[in-house]
Parts: structure tokens; sequence; C-alpha cells
């Protein structure tokens, strides 16, 4: 038997309609009806737009294009705008054949990005008999659902890795060794170095460090530049491989890196050099990304626009501190689960990012016609 089907453009086959509220007008509305935007539900309210299912997806902002499938009796605010199928499509099916687009090739603006339905209503779309559309939707539907508990479980396995790490490196910074004392941070480390300026022959060849250069979490540096690519022209503090370099704005973020080379950071970030014989740099290092050295830096970084931790708080910073041999043992056995943990972590993001991949495999597949031949 064959399928009687047809390719008919996106606006000939839904309905689109805007929205006009915004997110202040909300305040004082209750109700039962949901109303959502574009991180999702945002409360109940008393008025609805949409009295049957149907796809919001977001046309203004840097999650353009992302898609929901949102229930009846609700309402989504101005971010967002309604598509709703025609009778001749099943909505699930019009949700997965939406899935399929990729929305950015339609997208316009640079400050403010948006997508206009006038653009991307001429994209084709395969209208079967609808016992044909919720055969497919079926399938789809099981093929996701393991895909999305094989994703969950890649999700807390990451998440164990991570926790895991941060449980040994707490237990290790509390239990606290009988050889142990008490320091300060001003007693064990400084910050030698003075700002230059960066325009001088000998520092334009230098590479620059700035906060959005150290990766969160992992003292990874990224996109180095040197100073004369980045045109720097304020003052810079000079570091060298014997330092740590800790940005103390917003410090719950965790930026901390052990640079091995030579070169100029933000003023906005602290060169650390541990006082030789006494603190070890590597220790340095796991000691500032420790929990409770951050919980101490947040505590005292509270500021209105930008947290940061000013110099006195950070070298105020009350620690045990064990002896030089045991600091390089700490840290020595951290380093190595550290590594471990970031290939673990590298492994399970890789298995996320493969299983978005196979969706989007999986849907194109779909609404390319291959499906059609099986029954035909």
């Amino acid at each position: 038997m064959t399928l009687k089907w047809e390719v008919k453009s996106l606006r000939d086959v839904c309905e689109k309609a805007s929205s006009n509220v915004s997110q202040n007008q909300l305040a004082n509305e209750t109700g039962k009806h949901p109303i959502f935007g574009a991180g999702g539900f945002i409360k109940n309210v008393s008025f609805y737009h949409q009295d049957k299912e149907y796809v919001a997806i977001i046309k203004d902002g840097a999650g353009i294009g992302r898609l929901s499938l949102l229930p009846a009796y609700s309402s989504v605010i101005g971010t967002l705008q309604y598509l709703v199928p025609k009778d001749v499509l099943d909505i699930r099916y019009f949700f997965y054949y939406l899935s399929s687009i990729d929305f950015n090739k339609y997208k316009n603006g640079s400050t403010i990005p948006h997508i206009y339905f006038r653009d991307y209503s001429v994209e084709p779309i395969l209208v079967l008999p609808l016992a044909e559309q919720k055969r497919i939707v079926a399938v789809l539907d099981e093929a996701f659902d393991a895909i999305a508990k094989v994703k969950e479980n890649a999700d807390k396995n990451l998440t164990n890795a991570r926790e895991l790490f941060e449980l040994y490196s707490t237990s290790i910074f509390t239990n606290c060794g009988s050889k142990w004392m008490e320091r300060t941070f001003s007693e064990v480390c400084e910050i030698a170095s003075v700002l230059v300026d960066p325009r001088i022959e000998e520092y334009l060849n230098l590479k620059h460090v700035g906060g959005a250069n150290i990766v969160s979490k992992t003292g990874e540096l990224i996109n180095l530049k040197t100073s004369k690519e980045e045109g720097l022209i304020s003052g810079k503090f000079l570091f060298d491989s014997t330092m740590v370099l800790y940005s103390k704005i917003r410090p719950y973020l965790m930026k901390v890196a052990q640079p091995t080379f030579k070169g100029l950071c933000s003023a906005d970030i602290y060169p650390l050099s541990p006082k030789a014989g006494i603190l070890d740099r590597k220790f340095l290092f796991h000691l500032l990304m420790s929990a409770k050295f951050t919980e101490y830096a947040n505590t005292g970084s509270a500021r209105a626009g930008m947290p940061k931790i000013n110099r006195d708080h950070l070298f105020a910073y009350r620690f045990m501190c064990p002896p030089l041999l045991t600091q390089k043992e700490i840290a020595s056995k951290l380093d190595v689960l550290r590594r471990n943990t970031d290939e673990l972590e590298s492994v399970y993001k890789q298995k996320i990012a493969d299983l978005e991949e196979l969706k989007k495999s999986i849907l194109q597949k779909a609404f390319s016609g291959e499906h059609v031949g099986a029954n035909s």
C-alpha cells in the first residue's frame, strides 16, 4: 500500500501568534493557568492565550530557536512565539519536525539576536496521514526515552565524579595531622609583583591572562594572546612559573591557575608567590580551589555590583598548614585524582554530546523521507 503524502511549507500547516506579556507584569498575578518564559515555567496566572497544546519557540535572545511543547490553557511571555499546527498535523509530530530544523540559519541581529516566522516559515514539512504521523511519533518517543535514560546515567556519573574529588579534597584539608600548624595567608605567601606598563617593549610579546582566560574549577588557561595582540594599555602584574594566579572577581567561580611561563595578568588577578621553605606552590593551588577557602572568600566579597575579595580579607585567611613534605605529598595525590576526574568528565561529556548528536541524526532521518519506504 502506498502512503498518501505531500510536502508543504511550514506556513501552510500552522498558525503563528505573538505574546505581548512581559514578565514584570506578572508580579501580582495569581491563578491556575501556567505561563512560560525562555527558562521554562514562571508561575500560574489568571489568564491563558491558548486552549490547546502548542509549540513555543524562543524568538529573541541567546536561546533563539529553542522549542517547548506546552499544555493547553497556558501562555508564554513576549520573548517566545506560539506555533499551533492545523488539523492535518499531530502535535508531537509537529514538535519533532520543528526540532529537526536548524533555526540559527535564520538568525538576525548581533546584540539581541532574533528570528522571524516569515523567514523560517518556508521550511518544508512532510505531511503524512495522521495514523502514520502517530506511528513515527511512537518510534521517536521510544528512541528518545532510551536516550534520555542513558543521558541521565551519564549526567549522574559526571556529577558523582566531581563530588568524589570535592569530598576527597575536603577531607584532606579538614583531617589535620599532629604536626600541622595554624597559619594565615600573610605568613605563607605574598604578592611580590608590581604593576607594569604593558606597552613597554619588553612586555609586548608576553602572554596576558585575564579572568576570562581561566576555566572555572579546572585551572586551565585558554585563548591567550600577547599584550601587543590585545592592545593593552592599563597596568598589569608581571608573573612567572613560581606563582599561582587567583582571580579575585566572583570567587565562587574558583578561577585559579598555575602558569608554566612568564607573562602579564589583569589587575583583577592576584599573582601569589608562596614563601620558600614554607608553602608548596601546588599545595597553594589546591588550597585556593578547596571548598573551605571558597566559602571564606565568598563571605568576604559581598558587593552589590561585583563580588570581589580584597587583599586584606585574602591574607587574613587562617588554615591548618602541614609540613612542607606533607604538602607536596597531598598536592601530588590531588593532582593524580584531579587528572583522573578530568579524564572521567571528558568521557561523560563526550558521551552526552554524542547522545545529543544521535537525537539530531534520528530527527533528520525521520523527516528526510527515509521512513516512508518501509511502509510504501
